[in-house]
């Protein structure tokens, strides 16, 4: 949440669709023909299944289950990696979003009406990154863990100083919808629906994980998450205590990988809190004429679904490491947990 999440942290502390060209300042991107390989994608064969979940150990925007219907897709088998990013980057001189510097007349329409400006010497390029505190603090209040840091993008993801040298494998992070979608139109592919995603994620399961009901059965650790008290004391015994290279853990039975945990991934679909509700006539329509979104905990952000969790979530907290679990994503804003892999029309 660019915006809105650096109002927040700014108070607290003292996406765009995309064609096959776009246009980010000074560059054009254009569809790779290298891109056109099946090379790294799985073949998901479509089908029916049941999308959320009734359980009642979860968030009320997974509830009720409804039935979907996927057709057949290709799925990129693990996240994009920092090294694939930067491929792109290097081919078409992409500036992400995180590099530029806010907008004002951009910015004051995701939040609160009457919102004074902030110091010029604040609307510098940037991004969320989460910076553990050194001890336990209140989980109402996520400014004691994330940080707008200025110079924080892909390449440098905890700020200036830092890099990925050595993490060239890790999923590519601090991206906002914009650069996903431009990433994806580069490499001839897209961002999936939350239904492909759920459907993918779930292989061909419907428990609780992909790989059962337990979390880490007989002791084995299947995703990369939090272990230990959030958000300050993080154990690793899982053997990350950020994101992990992909693949550092067993696939899906369709042969994905870090489908849960590691990084949330971006989808192409609006959040709607309560999607089922109304899909079920539990709640009322949404008035798409107002927003084509619905979070109320985030009222005036402009949000993508996020799908998988990732490395911050810990069952003392965010228990999001499920295919059911969903939350939005501002789509001006990228942070050090979020990444996302695309899909491709069979």
């Amino acid at each position: 949440m660019r915006y809105f999440n650096f109002f927040l942290v700014f108070v607290c502390c003292g996406l765009l669709a995309c064609e096959n060209s776009i246009q980010n300042g000074n560059v054009a991107v254009e569809v790779s023909n290298e891109s056109k390989k099946m090379d790294g994608m799985v073949l998901i064969q479509g089908g029916d299944f049941s999308m959320g979940t009734n359980d009642l150990n979860s968030y009320p925007s997974e509830r009720p289950a409804v039935l979907r219907k996927v057709e057949s897709f290709w799925m990129d088998e693990t996240e994009v990696t920092n090294k694939q990013f930067a491929a792109f980057v290097e081919a078409t001189g992409y500036v992400t979003v995180a590099e530029r510097k806010p907008d004002w007349e951009e910015m004051k329409q995701t939040l609160p009406p009457g919102t004074p400006k902030p110091d010029e010497s604040l609307l510098v390029a940037g991004s969320l990154v989460f910076v553990a505190p050194d001890q336990a603090v209140s989980l109402d209040d996520i400014s004691q863990w994330w940080q707008w840091v200025p110079g924080a993008y892909w390449k440098q993801p905890e700020g200036p100083g830092s890099d990925i040298q050595g993490k060239e494998n890790h999923p590519v992070v601090h991206i906002a919808l914009e650069d996903a979608e431009a990433y994806a139109t580069w490499a001839g592919k897209r961002l999936p629906t939350e239904a492909e995603w759920e459907y993918a994620a779930k292989g061909g399961n419907n428990s609780r994980f992909p790989w059962g009901d337990e979390l880490n059965p007989s002791g084995s650790f299947r995703a990369n998450t939090f272990q230990g008290e959030f958000p300050y004391q993080n154990e690793g015994i899982d053997g990350f205590e950020g994101a992990a290279p992909v693949r550092s853990f067993a696939g899906n039975d369709f042969g994905l990988y870090d489908m849960i945990g590691n990084v949330w991934e971006l989808t192409s679909d609006w959040f709607d809190a309560a999607a089922f509700m109304r899909e079920k006539a539990l709640a009322p329509a949404l008035d798409t004429s107002i927003s084509k979104c619905y979070n109320p905990e985030n009222p005036y952000a402009i949000e993508k679904v996020i799908k998988g969790g990732s490395f911050l979530c810990a069952d003392d907290y965010c228990i999001n490491y499920r295919p059911s679990a969903r939350r939005g994503q501002d789509v001006y804003s990228g942070t050090s947990n979020v990444g996302f892999r695309c899909v491709k029309d069979v």
